[in-house]
């Protein structure tokens, strides 16, 4: 197999862990599992978190495969239509995320700190979105792509953050404020570091025929 056609199956590999945490929490919400001081804000507002779940879901494992260089060539047609529904999909789940860190009675150990985050790589996410779309629109399929991969990275920061948390789970502790926010902000940072590593050295690769076969969206 292409080597190109295993990063898919590596960014699905890193969305387990979120994924199957909000499988399981709509699960709970569904299922009317007893409220405590960890979900009692879900169970409050469960629209926010349910939607924020959908999305994200969608927008990671869907997203994992317009990396996929042979189905992009292959299937652009596809790839086209994938776009149509990771859009909505990716403001969804940045959108609530931004909404929910400003609403939702946050445990303490977030803090300040951590809410800041989320209102920045949130709206950040949204907006690389925004411009993805902006670009593909009046056809620069360069800096689409470029805005895209950083719009997945972003949000794909859970699945990194689930490592970044690492260290405290090891020793069996729980990351105090600080720690929290170091394990938060080191799981965006890594993503977007390996998105502009990725866009750079595209950009130095000459461009294949048929380059414009990669926009997530058809232009008319």
């Amino acid at each position: 197999m292409n080597r190109s056609r295993l990063v898919p199956y590596g960014l699905i590999a890193l969305s387990f862990v979120p994924v199957v945490a909000g499988a399981f929490r709509v699960t709970e919400l569904a299922s009317g599992a007893p409220v405590d001081d960890g979900n009692a804000r879900f169970f409050a507002q469960p629209l926010p978190v349910v939607l924020h779940i959908i999305g994200a879901t969608v927008y990671c494992l869907l997203g994992a495969f317009q990396f996929d260089a042979v189905l992009r060539r292959r299937r652009p047609g596809w790839h086209r239509v994938a776009g149509r529904v990771l859009i909505p999909c990716g403001l969804a789940a940045a959108l609530t995320g931004i909404w929910m860190a400003v609403f939702y009675d946050l445990p303490p150990v977030d803090g300040l700190g951590v809410m800041l985050l989320r209102l920045v790589f949130g709206g950040a996410m949204a907006l690389a979105i925004v411009l993805g779309f902006a670009c593909v629109r009046r056809r620069d399929f360069t800096a689409h792509r470029a805005w895209m991969m950083r719009a997945y990275a972003i949000g794909l920061g859970a699945g990194t953050q689930a490592f970044t948390h690492l260290p405290w789970l090891v020793a069996g502790n729980v990351p105090d404020e600080r720690g929290r926010f170091t394990a938060m902000a080191a799981g965006w940072l890594i993503n977007l570091a390996v998105a502009e590593w990725f866009i750079r050295r595209s950009r130095r690769r000459p461009a294949p025929a048929g380059t414009a076969a990669t926009a997530l969206l058809p232009v008319r």
